[in-house]
């Protein structure tokens, strides 16, 4: 019988100390949240390649089929390898 009551007093002191716990970090005020510093903002390229490179970007699936992203396409992919150089 003796066990059966320390157990319980531990759960006791238990359960009191974690209601403390819980008054004590919902009584603290709040941390100011971080200053998140701004993302610098990309200015839009002048060049068309780009500018036809995103429209068939957000067109997704259906860029596949579009001739003027499969000629942007392949305009980019001669820029970037060099070819005809």
């Amino acid at each position: 019988m003796e066990t059966k009551t320390l157990a319980r007093i531990g759960a006791v002191v238990f359960v009191a100390i974690a209601i403390t716990a819980a008054v004590i970090d919902g009584a603290r005020k709040p941390d100011a949240p971080a200053a998140f510093a701004a993302a610098p903002v990309i200015a839009a390229s002048e060049d068309p390649l780009s500018r036809e490179l995103g429209r068939c970007s957000a067109l997704g699936e259906a860029g596949e089929r579009d001739p003027g992203c499969l000629a942007a396409w392949a305009k980019n992919r001669r820029r970037f390898l060099g070819e005809g150089r």
